[in-house]
């Protein structure tokens, strides 16, 4: 797939690196412009159509997560480039589809390329489609400790379930919640034939009870109750791959 890009490097040497791979092993990318800073990449990205912006985390008078801040709502991927891995978790709260440390390995560019493109395609193919999961509802149940025993609750009436810290909470489409002293990890694993996805690292969601998928910043479902939750760049193929 032709993926339209920016690159946002303050160092001129690293913006040409960059530039020269992604014309030699990336030809699919044509690159639009390049920004050394905040100010520059604002213009750019607001005066282009744009599927990807490789985005350098430290530059002058500000860093990449401001930069996405001022943008707002984002259509765009971002793969943040830096020399320091202590961003990786910050990188992918704020959404990154992926992340390179430099200097940049060809092989992790292309991965970084091909796993955008696949996100694009996707994202393209349900363009004003209704959400249709490939997968029937699960009529299957799951079991919720009590103190006293167990729930047995059907996985089908499980709208999503939420992380809080050990617990998670599960909601129902009957409006109730339950509060479950398990971890959020526990239930993607219990939940792993029934049609669940884990869209966050928060969130764990029904996609038969997904009515709308929205572009946005980072990308977010609709659930069948009006609930929107956001998806992390790092999670949308796999949720994408449910859907026609």
């Amino acid at each position: 797939m032709k993926l339209t890009a920016i690159i946002v490097e303050d160092e001129e040497t690293s913006r040409q690196i960059l530039k020269n791979y992604l014309s030699k092993y990336c030809p699919n990318v044509t690159v639009l412009g390049e920004a050394s800073n905040i100010e520059e990449a604002l213009v750019l990205i607001r005066n282009n159509h744009l599927d990807l912006v490789f985005l350098d985390v430290e530059m002058p008078y500000g860093n990449a997560f401001d930069l996405l801040d001022k943008v707002g709502d984002i259509n765009f991927e971002t793969v943040f480039v830096t020399a320091y891995n202590h961003y990786a978790i910050e990188a992918l709260n704020a959404h990154a589809s992926y992340y390179l440390m430099k200097p940049i390995s060809i092989d992790e560019l292309i991965k970084a390329v091909d796993y955008v493109s696949e996100i694009k395609t996707k994202e393209n193919a349900l363009q004003d489609e209704v959400l249709i999961p490939k997968t029937n509802t699960v009529n299957g149940k799951i079991t919720i400790p009590q103190q006293n025993g167990f729930e047995v609750l059907n996985t089908a009436d499980i709208l999503y379930c939420k992380a809080d810290d050990n617990y998670t909470e599960i909601y129902l489409n009957n409006n109730k919640k339950k509060l479950v002293s398990k971890t959020l990890k526990y239930f993607e694993e219990a939940l792993n034939d029934a049609s669940f996805a884990r869209v966050h690292k928060s969130y764990l969601v029904n996609v038969n009870e997904v009515v709308k998928y929205m572009k946005g910043k980072g990308g977010s479902v609709m659930l069948s109750n009006g609930k929107e939750i956001m998806v992390s760049a790092s999670k949308k193929s796999g949720l994408l791959s449910y859907f026609k």
